[in-house]
């Protein structure tokens, strides 16, 4: 996991699901005046530079929120990100998820971010030096368990790992059986890959047994480059806030007409 750098992939399909998806629900909680919590479990370095040459490597903006932007009309909670984000650093940056949610929220509400990577925690917490938000150099999950049920207690939880590590896909479903006991008014959001090996199908099984009334949302899109093997994206949400199936279900048709 600490080889794992998101820059290689920030702005793909993957991230315009995800992204879009965060922000509407981090919308969608803020219209209540009051204060809520947010952690994130796998941050990375919240800011990126999509004309960097890691970026460039692989491709995946190009395919992704480069092609795909007009998807969300101005007033989405998402393309608002993403407009203050450039015009704050500039045409070619996005914001990744700990950057849309401190953008996003509010003084009084409470932003945990943990990162394993010493040099991606380290460009984290200068990204988010101007937000009062508490950057963490810990394994993610440690830091959920150690904070839930959190302070303030209304909130959401970000879990958006790599995969790199394997048994990520076993363990996941045990870590958040622990945390909706100890905090079971959360919103627990969880991304996986959809690839073409379907490593991620015992897991979402698992899942789907022990939290029947979560949202499952799956998105299916082209390969970004010839051998690339995720084909689409999912979201998991425990406790879904009213009308995200409506904005999942909306974003289902904008991905459909995408040529597979």
């Amino acid at each position: 996991m600490l080889s794992y750098q998101h820059i290689y992939h920030a702005g793909n399909l993957a991230d315009v699901h995800k992204h879009g998806l965060l922000a509407w629900i981090l919308a969608y909680m803020i219209r209540k005046d009051k204060p809520l919590s947010y952690i994130e479990t796998h941050a990375g370095r919240a800011l990126y530079d999509l004309d960097d040459p890691s970026a460039l490597k692989t491709g995946e903006a190009a395919q992704g929120i480069d092609k795909v932007a007009a998807w969300f009309p101005t007033d989405h909670p998402y393309a608002a990100v993403l407009s203050q984000t450039r015009a704050a650093h500039g045409a070619r940056s996005y914001p990744g998820s700990p950057q849309i949610a401190a953008q996003m929220l509010r003084p009084g509400d409470a932003i945990h971010l943990a990162e394993l990577h010493p040099q991606e925690h380290a460009t984290l917490d200068f990204a988010m030096s101007a937000f009062a938000a508490k950057c963490h150099l810990m394994d993610g999950f440690e830091l959920a368990h150690s904070l839930c049920p959190p302070t303030p207690r209304r909130g959401m939880l970000l879990i958006d790992p790599s995969y790199e590590i394997k048994n990520d896909y076993a363990e996941i479903p045990r870590h958040i059986a622990q945390i909706t006991r100890a905090w079971n008014v959360g919103v627990i959001c969880l991304w996986y890959p959809i690839l073409k090996s379907q490593a991620h199908r015992p897991m979402l099984h698992t899942l789907q047994a022990r939290h029947p009334q979560a949202l499952r949302h799956e998105v299916h899109f082209p390969p970004a480059r010839p051998g690339h093997g995720m084909t689409g994206s999912g979201f998991f949400v425990v406790n879904p806030p009213y009308g995200l199936d409506t904005e999942a279900q909306r974003l289902s048709e904008r991905f459909a007409t995408l040529a597979r």
